[in-house]
């Protein structure tokens, strides 16, 4: 009986897991439309079902648009400037930017992106360096992400010689990662981190 529990209980946790971005996700763009639908807009002669979420959609594009082109990102460093030095709103952005992979380095919370062995030792998995265990600069603390949710992985603790840095940010880690590994990764990177091991 307890394994049946042990059992239900386990395939019960990770379905709510699996369905956690999905949902997430869904009841993101549903609590947009309601609220889009309550506002200004719905009044419009033009307002139909789903009007608020192609804005939405369109919105996104034109700062995607925007952001790439060389005014756009002009613009874009000035507002992520001006929000960094915004008092304690400022930290909070900072926090979401490291998390999302914007900023390495000593005081980011991901300081570099690493290849550690796989567990059954066929491969590498990428990993990303949060810190060093007991001050020691040759052992590394690596949180090893899962895909397509990183979120989800585990810590593990590794001597320097045994990782291989990878020369992608961790930006573009975290974007092959969700990605499955289908952009974020090119096959330069890889072969500079191969030659600096060499």
């Amino acid at each position: 009986m307890r394994k049946l529990v042990r059992h239900l209980a386990k395939t019960f946790i990770a379905g709510i897991v699996a369905l956690l971005p999905i949902g997430g996700t869904i009841f993101t763009f549903v609590w947009l439309e309601a609220t889009i639908s309550e506002s200004w807009l719905a009044k419009q002669s033009f307002y139909f079902p789903g009007l608020g979420l192609l804005a939405i959609v369109a919105a996104v594009y034109l700062v995607g648009l925007a952001v790439s082109s060389f005014l756009g990102r002009f613009l874009w460093a000035t507002i992520d400037k001006l929000l960094d030095r915004v008092p304690l709103a400022g930290q909070l952005y900072r926090t979401m930017k490291q998390i999302l992979g914007y900023g390495e380095g000593k005081d980011a919370v991901f300081e570099e992106v690493v290849l550690v062995p796989a567990r059954n030792g066929t491969g590498e998995e990428m990993g990303l360096v949060t810190g060093h265990f007991d001050g020691d600069d040759n052992k590394l603390i690596v949180f090893v992400p899962g895909s397509p949710n990183p979120g989800n992985g585990r810590l593990v603790v590794l001597e320097r010689a045994l990782v291989r840095p990878l020369k992608i940010s961790v930006h573009e880690a975290l974007t092959a990662l969700v990605s499955v590994g289908k952009s974020g990764i090119s096959e330069e990177a890889v072969q500079t981190s191969e030659g600096n091991e060499r």
